[in-house]
C-alpha cells in the first residue's frame, strides 16, 4: 500500500450522493443535493456511470427507472439524451462530471465512485482523467472494482484513490462475479496491486482485520459507508477516520 490520503479527505463528513432529502424534493446525485452539501460545508460523494458516447455521467444506477422516467440502460443513451431524462421527484436533471466540477468549483472536496461492470473497461476512468485535468479543486476517486482502482493508479498516479469494500461479498449483486474476483476483493487482497490511499468500508462490517491493517499498519485513511444511525456513528468514531453519511445533518 501507499501513503495516507490528504487531510482534506477526512476533515469533514462526506455527504452520500450529495445532501439529499426526498421530502424536500432534493434527490441523490442531483444539482440541488450538491448545492445543499456545499452550503453545509460537507464533502460530496457521487457515482459515475458511462454514457453511450463515453461521457462520465453523475448517476448511481446502471439503468433508468428507480428515480427517473424510462427503463433504458445508461450505456444505451448519449450524454445529451441522459441530460433530458425526467426525474420523478425533482425538476433537476442528470449532470456530467464536467458540469459537476463547474458547479462545485473547488468549494468542497469531491469523492468520485467509479461504477463498474467488472469487465476491465477503462473508458470511464479515461474520461474522468480528461475532465479532472482542468479541475483544480480537491478530488479523490474510488471503486469497488480493483481493476478500476488500478486504472486510476496508472492514469492519475497523483490522484488520491480508494477502494470501496465490505467484509463478505454475499449479497445478490455479487453473484455475477467469479470466485477468483470475490477472493481478490475479500480481505483487500488486491492492495499491493491497487495501492489505495484510503479504504471506504461498510460500517456495519466493523471491526474487521483488513481495514484495521490498512489503517494502522499501512497508514491508509479509513472512511465508513453509509452511516445513518447513532450506532453507526459510534462505530465510525471508534474504528475509522471519517464517515459517508445520509439521512441526517452531522453537528
Amino acid at each position: 500500500m501507499t501513503a495516507r490520503a490528504p487531510g482534506w479527505l477526512t476533515a469533514r463528513p462526506i455527504a452520500h450522493r450529495g445532501l439529499h432529502d426526498r421530502a424536500r424534493g432534493i434527490i441523490e446525485n442531483m444539482p440541488s443535493a450538491f448545492d445543499a452539501a456545499i452550503a453545509g460545508n460537507f464533502a460530496i460523494e457521487v457515482d459515475l456511470q458511462p454514457s453511450a458516447d463515453g461521457e462520465a455521467m453523475v448517476h448511481h444506477d446502471y439503468a433508468l427507472g428507480r428515480l427517473t422516467q424510462g427503463t433504458d440502460e445508461l450505456l444505451s443513451l448519449t450524454a445529451e439524451q441522459l441530460k433530458q431524462v425526467g426525474f420523478k421527484h425533482t425538476s433537476d436533471h442528470m449532470m456530467t462530471l464536467g458540469e459537476l466540477c463547474t458547479r462545485v468549483a473547488g468549494r468542497v472536496p469531491l469523492v468520485l465512485e467509479i461504477k463498474s461492470r467488472f469487465n476491465g473497461d477503462r473508458r470511464l476512468v479515461i474520461r474522468m482523467a480528461e475532465v479532472l485535468a482542468s479541475y483544480s479543486g480537491p478530488v479523490a476517486a474510488m471503486s469497488f472494482d480493483p481493476d478500476q482502482v488500478t486504472a486510476i493508479r496508472d492514469l492519475m498516479p497523483d490522484l488520491p484513490r480508494g477502494i470501496v469494500a465490505e467484509r463478505h461479498y454475499t449479497d445478490g449483486e455479487w453473484k455475477q462475479l467469479s470466485a477468483s474476483k470475490i477472493r481478490e476483493m475479500t480481505g483487500l487482497r488486491h492492495a499491493f496491486r491497487t495501492q489505495p490511499h484510503f479504504v471506504s468500508y461498510r460500517v456495519d462490517d466493523l471491526p474487521a482485520p483488513a481495514p484495521w491493517i490498512a489503517r494502522n499498519i499501512f497508514g491508509c485513511a479509513l472512511i465508513t459507508w453509509t452511516v445513518r444511525t447513532p450506532e453507526q456513528r459510534a462505530l465510525t468514531a471508534r474504528y475509522a477516520d471519517q464517515m459517508t453519511f445520509e439521512g441526517f445533518i452531522p453537528e
